[in-house]
Parts: structure tokens; C-alpha cells; sequence
């Protein structure tokens, strides 16, 4: 079992739940999106996209360093130009 499945099994919940931080036009985010989707995939867990201007709060935390991998608490797992075998490892997968 993964570190990251170890995690969320001691916490109740079933699979990942992550969420991207995005920008509409950021070529970053679309490739963190590409190389993180499939690692939540076969985790079985699910990755939502929230565009952070959408909140102030995560505007103002976040600025200009998006993308940002959050996990189900919030906590960050990867940000702008983390690379896919970082984000990975962090993932446990």
C-alpha cells in the first residue's frame, strides 16, 4: 500500500480527493493537470479543478505561484513546476 493510500485509510476516506488551482490560459496548469490525472487515476482517487480567482482567499494566499496541488485537507502536494516524478513520489505512487 502507497504512503498516500496509508494516509487517507487512516483518515476513513476510500481514494484521494485532490484539488488543482488553476488559472483559464495557464499552460502550467495544464501541464501539471497532464501529469498528475493519471497518478490520481490509478490511486483511485479524483483530482477537481477550481480556478483560484474564483476565491479571494485562495487568490490572495496563492497570487501568481499556480498551479498548486492541494490535498484533501487543503495542505499543498505540489506547486508551478513541480515535475511529474516529484508530484509522483509525493503521491506514493
Amino acid at each position: 500500500m502507497t504512503p498516500l493510500r496509508r494516509l487517507f485509510r487512516r483518515r476513513g476516506a476510500e481514494a484521494p480527493a485532490l484539488r488543482l488551482l488553476t488559472r483559464p490560459g495557464c499552460h502550467l496548469c495544464d501541464e501539471m493537470k497532464a501529469a498528475v490525472a493519471p497518478l490520481v487515476a490509478r490511486l483511485g482517487g479524483t483530482l477537481s479543478e477550481v480556478d483560484v480567482d474564483s476565491d479571494p482567499a485562495l487568490s490572495e494566499r496563492f497570487g501568481l505561484e499556480i498551479p498548486v496541488l492541494l490535498d484533501g485537507d487543503g495542505r499543498v502536494v505540489a506547486k508551478v513546476r513541480d515535475s511529474a516524478e516529484r508530484i509522483a513520489k509525493r503521491l506514493g505512487a
